[in-house]
């Protein structure tokens, strides 16, 4: 046997109706960015509740390459960041040293795009680079807009405005930008924190849609937690231009943070009640948690779902039957893998759109979702900005599946759940979810109450 073949794949069985109570941990959007608005603040920072998970881990590692001191508690759940900017300045590497400081990023894309912004305004030399898969992720946007502010250059290695990506500058010397919102958020989410560590007064201009704007609400609110003022003004005869203003000229400050779990995460538990028809509360959530994603259950609830929201719990219960919905996910698009499988136990079909920027995602997150629910015998239909996913008819998929995941933690987390309820489905390399949930099958066999079956092939 050759053993350098081997992989493994885990098979969730199905099952009655699952009830239980969950929390996730926390929020990889929000440790990310309160990683970046502590490391550059005046002080230390404590961060409560952060996650542990490959793509923090990159962000942690590539800030201690260029002088932060971050050192970890509670397993890892507590970071103390040693934010203080004069320190930092004089341990990284600056603008005169003809050394680029290589940073390694992994596949995370709030690491590369954060820190790409970041340290353009700090100064410096560095070079972010990734796996392969990172550098076929556009940041080309991203990038064109610094041009405008950075004194000195950003530059793209790879086609397409694709990292690996050159930083040179002796920070930023502009006070007005302009940033495409139609690829990701958190390119904008990126400039914006940014700023402070400029310590200027920059307007940040959106051209053109903004997809995911709660994730870029979140950013403001973190910053204005660290100390910066950010204010939104609508401009142009219908009020289409969207301009964010931000007064960096203080820096960030230092404090002590608390992270909520995952929204992202609790979709899938959430989506576990909506499938198997039974009843989930997640914990540390409440309707009016920072991250938008909590409006997942409001898709559920369209669904057939019960839905019972608590200051810092929300309860998703089934007990009749599901039916499909036309729902436009722009603003929560990190769920769609999640609501798709739903989709194929409802009683008729569910039309997903607004989200023809999760094309660009870790993998094809319309075309590759749409080629896997395929093999369970759902019939799905590919769209510019989405898809519409049939209903599995009764007693007529396809059993034995072997699903692909791409390297993408979320079609391994969303795929798992149609084991809920239909027989023999095999996920590959279960491993990737370490990304973002190092943990997520545990959790799971825990909440269901009975294991999954593990393979070697």
């Amino acid at each position: 046997m050759n053993h350098d073949n081997l992989t493994s794949v885990v098979e969730v069985l199905p099952g009655g109706p699952v009830n239980g109570t969950i929390r996730p941990p926390g929020s990889k959007s929000l440790t990310n960015r309160a990683l970046i608005c502590a490391a550059f603040a005046t002080g230390d920072s404590i961060l409560r509740g952060a996650l542990q998970s490959d793509d923090t881990h990159v962000m942690v590692e590539a800030l201690r390459e260029i002088g932060i001191e971050v050192s970890a508690a509670d397993q890892g759940c507590t970071l103390r960041v040693a934010g203080n900017l004069l320190a930092a300045s004089n341990k990284a590497v600056r603008f005169d040293d003809p050394t680029a400081k290589s940073l390694f990023i992994g596949n995370s894309g709030t690491t590369i795009r954060f820190l790409t912004a970041a340290l353009s305004a700090f100064g410096g030399r560095y070079r972010l680079h990734g796996v392969p898969r990172m550098h076929e992720r556009p940041i080309g946007d991203l990038v064109n807009a610094l041009e405008s502010v950075c004194d000195g250059m950003v530059k793209c290695e790879s086609a397409g405005g694709c990292p690996p990506v050159m930083i040179e500058t002796r920070g930023w010397n502009g006070a007005r930008l302009r940033v495409a919102g139609n690829v990701s958020s958190q390119y904008l989410s990126g400039l914006m924190m940014a700023v402070p560590i400029a310590r200027r007064s920059v307007s940040i201009e959106v051209v053109g849609e903004l997809v995911s704007r709660p994730y870029v609400e979140m950013t403001a609110t973190i910053m204005r937690d660290f100390g910066a003022i950010v204010r939104w003004t609508n401009g142009g005869a219908g009020g289409e231009r969207l301009t964010c203003e931000i007064d960096g000229s203080s820096g960030y400050s230092a404090i002590d943070y608390e992270i909520e779990p995952d929204a992202s995460a609790a979709s899938y538990f959430w989506a576990t009640a909506a499938i198997s028809g039974g009843k989930v509360t997640v914990e540390g959530l409440g309707p009016d948690a920072m991250q938008g994603d909590v409006a997942f259950v409001d898709c559920l609830e369209k669904m057939g779902c019960d839905v019972i929201r608590e200051a810092r719990r929300i309860t998703v219960g089934r007990t009749g039957e599901l039916r499909g919905i036309d729902v436009d996910m722009n603003a929560i698009s990190d769920t769609v893998q999640t609501l798709s499988v739903v989709a194929m136990f409802a009683n008729s079909p569910t039309r997903v759109r607004g989200v023809a920027h999760n094309r660009f995602k870790e993998t094809d997150r319309i075309g590759d979702l749409a080629k896997e629910l395929r093999k369970l015998g759902a019939k799905v239909s590919e769209h510019e900005d989405g898809l519409t996913i049939e209903p599995i008819p009764e007693g007529q998929h396809l059993s034995g599946a072997v699903l692909e995941t791409y390297d993408d933690h979320r079609m391994a987390m969303s795929l798992s759940l149609s084991g809920l309820r239909l027989g023999g489905v095999k996920i590959t390399n279960p491993a990737c979810t370490a990304k973002t949930y190092p943990e997520f099958f545990a959790d799971l066999e825990t909440l269901i109450g009975r294991p999954h079956r593990w393979q070697t092939v």
